[in-house]
């Protein structure tokens, strides 16, 4: 069900609204115009919130990269440089978007807008505090990991569509290595859910007010953390972009507009993929009431996103092989051990 926004803060923005909405149109349909004025409200507040954290995260990366290097970064766009990935979009966007001969165009073009979508859904289904979520259902966690599961088909599609083969063999790596890490990652969320009692991403997250679940499974954090890593393409699993073979993976063809959309994209990942272990081990919203649940859960994915960061700027790239050997020799009994733990932890 849809956030109710009268019960919202910003309930006292439209309520002249309302008067006057009910006055015209009379209460049987001023519940679903209610409905869809939430929505519309929950998608405006959600890509405000995506759009400032990609652009923040962008910089963010290439400053700590580059303090990490021993290197400034961007210095001189703006103050400390935050204004140079302004100047990065715009241009991108000035360039001409070039679609490649062999390329299957109507495929090629729709592929990444596919992606967007399916991590758009899913923000529909993570609360950013106990109250505020779009679709908000007792099997909220089952859903996102459905959903993440058609992730591998579409970079696979992504990457074949392009008519080239140095991107096709990068989405077949992709698509290798996102396999690999699936069944340790729906173990990790079972034990989750084992511990709160169930799938729904509040519920998990209101388990969690006496302990963390990263201090009741540091194992499962663990394996999540890595999983969520291969799952991200970040270092040291961003095979798609091994330079010294495939250049720029699948994303070799693309023209600048379609190769902004694909950082975007990259960067709403990661901040679904933050956000997610923010919720399922350290307590979502969670904290003393100094600040807002809301900035707390903020905090939280900042931290994880600075750990995703630094890993990239310390850690070499890994061979396709040992990728693959990591996932089904150490993750998935590793994971089945922490399904063990859990399931005592569950019983007693």
């Amino acid at each position: 069900m849809a956030i109710d926004i009268t019960s919202q803060p910003v309930a006292s923005y439209f309520s002249y609204f309302y008067a006057k909405l009910s006055t015209i149109v009379g209460g049987a349909l001023l519940q679903p115009l209610s409905l869809l004025l939430a929505l519309v409200v929950f998608a405006v507040i959600i890509g405000v919130v995506v759009g400032v954290f990609a652009y923040l995260f962008g910089w963010m990366e290439r400053k700590v990269v580059a303090r990490v290097q021993s290197r400034h970064g961007p210095t001189y766009v703006g103050k400390f440089g935050i204004l140079q990935n302004l100047a990065d979009i715009v241009k991108l966007l000035s360039k001409e978007n070039i679609i490649p001969d062999n390329a299957d165009k109507p495929l090629f073009l729709l592929i990444l807008p596919l992606v967007f979508a399916i991590f758009v859904i899913i923000l529909g289904f993570l609360p950013l505090t106990g109250s505020f979520v779009g679709i908000n259902t007792s099997w909220g966690l089952l859903v996102v990991f459905i959903a993440l599961s058609f992730t591998p088909l579409l970079l696979f599609l992504a990457g074949w569509t392009s008519g080239n083969k140095f991107s096709s063999i990068s989405a077949q790596r992709s698509v290798m290595i996102l396999v690999s890490y699936e069944i340790p990652l729906m173990l990790v969320v079972v034990s989750v859910a084992m511990l709160a009692n169930g799938y729904g991403l509040g519920a998990i997250v209101a388990a969690q007010q006496s302990r963390w679940f990263v201090l009741a499974m540091p194992l499962g954090f663990v394996v999540f953390f890595m999983v969520m890593l291969a799952e991200l393409e970040r270092s040291p699993f961003d095979l798609r972009e091994a330079d010294n073979e495939l250049i720029a993976g699948w994303l070799t063809d693309v023209g600048a507009p379609y190769f902004g959309l694909a950082l975007f994209l990259d960067y709403t990942r990661v901040f679904v993929g933050t956000l997610l272990m923010a919720l399922l081990f350290f307590g979502g919203w969670l904290g003393p009431a100094i600040v807002p649940g809301f900035v707390w859960l903020l905090l939280k994915v900042v931290a994880l996103v600075l750990s995703i960061i630094i890993i990239r700027a310390t850690l070499v790239r890994m061979k396709i092989d040992r990728v693959l050997k990591v996932g089904w020799i150490y993750l998935m009994p590793l994971a089945v051990v922490n399904l063990l733990i859990s399931f005592i932890l569950f019983v007693r």
